[in-house]
Formats: structure tokens, sequence, C-alpha cells
């Protein structure tokens, strides 16, 4: 699977996501400007840049980086987990992937504007 950025950074990824969730917690909505960000989960090691390094923005420590775009400024992924995972947002993805959000985390810190209207658990902090 390829996602990218206003075409100015590639990466690509395995369609082997081990979750999807919708994080609604203060972070991930300053992040994508947006109520929430639905996330995919993956080991980081199968993600990676393939095209457009140069304009790749790191920000974070060395054990837990946020990608994003320098020309738009958009988060690609996350390193989390003690560098074990990537959050990926689904956003950015140019192919379908194969998972769903199946639930949503940190509702408890929701924006206060936004009503969650489907039938998905809801977790008041995370899983």
């Amino acid at each position: 699977m390829r996602g990218w950025a206003r075409r100015a950074v590639t990466y690509q990824v395995a369609d082997d996501f081990a979750y999807a969730v919708n994080c609604h917690c203060s972070n991930c909505r300053r992040t994508t400007g947006s109520a929430f960000k639905p996330l995919a989960g993956i080991p980081s090691e199968k993600i990676g840049i393939v095209d457009g390094a140069e304009s790749v923005m790191i920000y974070g420590d060395a054990a837990a980086p946020y990608i994003h775009c320098r020309i738009c400024g958009s988060l690609l992924y996350a390193i989390v987990k003690d560098g074990t995972y990537a959050h990926v947002t689904m956003g950015t993805l140019v192919d379908t992937p194969s998972i769903r959000p199946t639930h949503h985390v940190f509702v408890a810190s929701k924006a206060e504007w936004y009503e969650i209207t489907d039938d998905l658990p809801q977790y008041a902090e995370s899983d």
C-alpha cells in the first residue's frame, strides 16, 4: 500500500495492520485539525519512506518520532510503543486498507462539539 502527502513524500506500508481505532485525544485532534484521527497500527519494520525523504519533517525524539510532510505539514505516521509500532494516519493512505477502525479511544477528552454517531465501542481512555 502507498501513502503520501501532496505527492512530495511517499511511504510504503504492508496491508497487514494489527488494529485500527478512532483516537479522540487532544494530541491527535490537534495534529489533524479534526475531531479525531483514524489510525492503523502496524509493526514499525513494515513501513518506510520510499520517495521524497528530503521533504520529510520529523518532530519528537528519536524514540518516538512523528513523521510529517515538510511541504504541507501532514502527519503521515508516528512511531510508538518504544519504537515497535507505527500509527499510520489513515487519511494519508492512497490505497484502501483491508482494516477499518473497530472502536473509539480517549473519548473522555473528545471535542465537546463533536457527537459520535456510530455504534463502535467507546473507551474513556485507551483500550
